[in-house]
């Protein structure tokens, strides 16, 4: 059975809605069994990663830069985390009101330095989240899920 961690900062309405159609992603039952780790960023440890096959992150865009919330997950997991999970793969979202450029390239230096291998586009929302927003955020979760198998 493949394991996924889920870790997001989701502290509105929009990023909840965008948390939930990841999770049914995770859960669709063309997958298989798939044990699906959920956690709050604040929560979210290194044994989570460690015992992770794969890895979903969802972050808001604050102030140009993602959560602190999910800054503290990756810093307070970096060091034990990296070489054991180099190559696993993942993706994201990020929502922001207006521009999410910062948060942006903060994921991709994390992420490439942690060494781990994207394995669905980044989805990126700007604004109101929409149903295709959703679609893609369920379509992104089970690439990740699939792409561990």
């Amino acid at each position: 059975m493949v394991s996924i961690l889920l870790v997001h900062h989701s502290p509105s309405q929009a990023t909840t809605e965008i948390a939930e159609a990841a999770l049914s992603g995770l859960r669709m039952p063309e997958l298989g069994a798939v044990d699906v780790t959920v956690r709050p960023a604040l929560e979210a440890t290194s044994a989570d990663v460690l015992a992770a096959d794969g890895f979903v992150l969802g972050t808001t865009a604050n102030f140009g830069y993602i959560s602190g919330a999910l800054k503290h997950f990756f810093d307070t997991t970096y060091d034990e985390v990296r070489e054991p999970t180099a190559g696993r793969p993942f993706s994201y979202w990020i929502h922001g009101g207006y521009d999410t450029t910062g948060a942006e390239t903060a994921m991709k230096q994390i992420t490439t330095g942690l060494g781990w291998k994207l394995a669905f586009d980044p989805l990126i929302v700007t604004g109101e989240v929409t149903e295709d927003h959703l679609a893609s955020a369920t379509e992104l979760a089970a690439t990740v899920a699939a792409a561990a198998m």
